[in-house]
């Protein structure tokens, strides 16, 4: 099968860092609130990120102004049409409902919206999405384990997995191990952010909690025996080379340490992570993963092994697609 027909799965996007500026400014004036630029160009201007923190203080700032049914319905659409203009044919977006909640909007308003438009997004798009919510690493743990029940109600309406994220550095997963349970006893997958900006320490941690996968965990190259455990656990890596680099996890893309991940045997899928923060969009991630060894076919077995997906789901997404065995480690 040719590489440029070779169809894209992408595991790694935050549904409300798919936002445009031009969207994201005409949903914050539909719902009267204030953003801190009121222009696109002011919004791009401050998606210059220094860092992780930086990047999270900014997100709180802007993604707020989401907040109704219809706002998260839209979002999920429109992210589907521009996916599937890059050959995506599942995507496994990711939603913070923790902060929506915590800021006045219901559970079963942000749950039922992004739901929604899964259906429409298929129907118009063809794009299979399910969802795992994302907690983050500063929530009240009692609001993480309700929102692990939330997202287990809604396990048959898309929600496939339960994630988190958020600022790494100084805020250990631990917290999050009961919601965690509440999920994986719901039948969800545990997909936890790790090894972004924090160290093979994190990882570590979250290994702990059997994940499905790991999002992220680029670092575990700082630790061979760690990388080693990975690879022979099957665990997926959900890599995402632009937000790597606009957020200082690596000083170049020729420094990227997909190549070594790849060498060590590590399946890794590729991803936007937050393309209209990042300025960045499915197509161009993997010519940047194509350049640095891993190719699209590489990334569509990785999500073959990743995806949190029924059996059915993933027997119509591989028909007619070769199957082969996982790439071997290098000694």
């Amino acid at each position: 099968m040719a590489e440029s027909v070779y169809p894209k799965i992408e595991l790694l996007v935050h549904l409300e860092g798919t936002v445009r500026p031009a969207t994201l400014l005409e949903i914050a004036r539909r719902n009267d609130r204030p953003l801190p630029a009121d222009t696109v160009e002011g919004l791009t201007a401050l998606y210059e990120f220094t860092d992780l923190a930086h990047f999270v203080q900014i997100w709180l700032l802007t993604t707020g102004c989401l907040r109704t049914a219809t706002d998260f319905r839209q979002v999920v659409v429109d992210y589907a049409s521009e996916a599937a203009a890059f050959g995506a044919v599942y995507v496994e977006g990711i939603f913070s409902p923790g902060e929506r909640v915590t800021r006045g909007v219901g559970w079963d308003e942000v749950f039922t919206g992004y739901a929604e438009g899964a259906v429409e997004a298929y129907e118009r798009h063809g794009v299979t999405v399910r969802f795992t919510p994302d907690l983050h690493r500063e929530l009240d743990p009692d609001v993480a384990e309700e929102c692990a029940r939330v997202a287990v109600r809604y396990r048959d309406r898309g929600v496939v997995g339960l994630g988190l994220g958020g600022r790494e550095l100084g805020n250990p997963a631990e917290p999050y191990r009961r919601a965690f349970g509440i999920a994986r006893d719901g039948g969800l997958g545990i997909v936890p952010h790790a090894g972004e900006a924090a160290g093979p320490e994190s990882i570590r941690e979250v290994l702990s909690m059997d994940p499905a996968r790991i999002r992220h965990g680029i670092r575990a190259v700082e630790d061979q025996g760690l990388l080693a455990e990975i690879v022979d656990r099957g665990v997926v890596l959900d890599v995402c080379p632009t937000s790597n680099l606009r957020l200082g996890g690596v000083p170049s893309l020729a420094k990227h340490p997909l190549p070594a991940l790849r060498a060590a045997g590590a399946l890794c899928t590729i991803n936007t992570d937050d393309p209209a923060m990042f300025g960045t969009d499915l197509g161009r991630e993997y010519e940047i993963a194509a350049k640095l060894g891993v190719s699209a076919e590489d990334a569509y077995h990785a999500g073959l092994a990743g995806a949190l997906w029924d059996d059915q789901t993933r027997a119509e997404l591989s028909r007619g697609v070769p199957l082969r065995q996982p790439v071997e480690r290098s000694s």
